[in-house]
């Protein structure tokens, strides 16, 4: 069977035999090398020696704070969450010692760099109050500059977000809110255990709108149980009737393996052909609805930063997805949380007890890093660049790098041909560029460039459809 794709300039034909080489285990790439192959040896001296690197640098800062609560899981949820129906025992918990380690990071950290991104992600950030979340802004705020243009942006849940969190997302400047939508069919939220009906989303996002909050991202998923072409067509229709600046339309990445709460889902999920057909409709109805396709699984409607910086080659991928901030260093605050800097990565402990341990020591609270070697640069700039413009520029690349690509990647480039045979890459010479249907499998192309994967000691990783 033929899965076709018919779009405003092109009709994209995707075969079973196609699908069946390109639907593989391969990372999503919001770093490189991939989180599993850091070092958990790194510790606080290593912090302490790339912090010293990071001032000297002068780079711009990007704060991203995790905030790790939910009244309930809900069973699709690949995310690190602590699910407390007490919020006040949570808030108690939890947020003093987020400040602590806010307070840690300010101490050490060239607070006359501004910060120019900044996200509270989650868990779900308005399972505090707005009066929570005010202090907390208002803290960080005592301990870094934010620049006037700052991006600051949070994720919202729609069954618990208020108008009072609205107000104060407003008042403390906050413009740029992300919606966890999924799927608005009956029978797929009760699979999946998230119950938003269509007229509370749409009455949040009039909310929204009504305040002057300047964009707003919709978290959509394919791939749950329940899911048909029918149905999915009409969450599609309706989430086009509210249109959001962006789209996020991710691929459920059913991992049981990690999260056990997924293991419920086995055997009721769509695979293969009919999740691809999901994406398929997907990837038609945004574009021929106006939508330019970013890449991967991210959309935004062409008058919109992510659209007009992709132009001008200026997107950058991170641990937050597809974002414009490129330059800045980023330190990450809170259980999970991960930092990047221009050559390194870190990320926290993932437990509360740990996380309280270690500041309570008046530690950092870190679980593991990594130093980037020369070759993890220029690979990561070489993923990175298929993930966000669907090109290798060789001359630009060996120019940047100061190497011949065709000798460099002579492998990696042989490894390529195949994909070219089956239509996903095109261009000679300098550029390779991918076609649609590279794009859509562009994770699989960025994977050639991968050194770590396929070791034997490797970890597995969620399909590219």
């Amino acid at each position: 069977m033929t899965v076709r794709i018919e779009l405003p300039t092109e009709t994209i034909e995707v075969t079973d035999d196609l699908l069946a080489r390109y639907d593989v285990n391969a990372p999503r790439y919001t770093s490189y090398p991939t989180s599993p192959w850091w070092n958990d040896a790194f510790g606080q001296a290593d912090i302490d020696r790339l912090t010293e690197e990071s001032n000297g640098s002068g780079r711009p800062l990007s704060l991203y704070m995790h905030l790790p609560f939910c009244e309930q899981m809900c069973l699709f949820c690949g995310c690190n969450v602590i699910v407390r129906h007490n919020h006040a025992a949570a808030a108690a918990d939890y947020l003093p010692y987020l400040k602590r380690e806010i307070a840690l990071v300010a101490e050490r950290i060239d607070t006359a760099r501004p910060v120019i991104q900044f996200h509270w992600g989650g868990g779900t950030p308005t399972y505090f109050s707005p009066e929570e979340l005010t202090d907390l802004f208002a803290f960080t705020g005592e301990h870094v500059r934010f620049a006037d243009d700052a991006e600051i942006g949070v994720e919202l849940d729609p069954r618990v977000t208020t108008t009072d969190h609205l107000d104060a997302l407003k008042a403390l400047g906050f413009n740029r809110l992300s919606l966890g939508v999924q799927d608005f069919d009956p029978d797929v939220q009760k699979a999946v255990h998230r119950i938003q009906p269509y007229e509370q989303v749409a009455r949040l996002v009039e909310a929204c709108r009504s305040r002057g909050f300047p964009s707003l991202n919709f978290d959509l998923m394919y791939g749950l149980p329940g899911q048909t072409p029918h149905s999915f067509l009409h969450t599609l229709d309706q989430v086009l009737t509210l249109r959001p600046e962006r789209i996020a339309l991710f691929s459920y990445g059913h991992v049981p393996w990690v999260k056990k709460q997924q293991q419920v889902l086995d055997g009721h999920i769509p695979l293969g052909e009919a999740k691809f057909a999901l994406f398929a409709l997907g990837l038609e109805r945004l574009v021929r609805a106006g939508y330019v396709y970013i890449g991967m699984d991210h959309f935004a409607l062409p008058e919109d930063e992510l659209a007009v910086e992709q132009a001008n080659g200026q997107l950058h991928r991170n641990f937050q997805g597809y974002t414009t901030k490129a330059g800045a260093d980023l330190y990450g605050c809170g259980i999970t949380a991960i930092g990047e800097q221009e050559r390194s990565y870190v990320q926290n402990v993932r437990g509360l007890a740990d996380y309280r341990a270690a500041l309570d020591a008046g530690r950092l609270p870190v679980l593991r890093g990594v130093d980037l070697t020369d070759e993890d640069v220029l690979r990561r700039a070489v993923i990175s660049d298929w993930l966000c413009y669907g090109r290798l520029d060789k001359a630009g690349l060996g120019a940047r790098f100061g190497i011949d690509v065709d000798t460099h990647f002579a492998a990696e480039l042989a490894r390529l041909e195949p994909l070219r045979a089956d239509g996903l890459l095109t261009g000679t010479g300098d550029t390779l560029v991918a076609t649609t249907t590279g794009r859509i499998f562009i994770r699989v192309i960025a994977a050639v460039f991968d050194e770590y994967l396929g070791r034997a000691d490797g970890p597995r990783h969620s399909r590219t459809v």
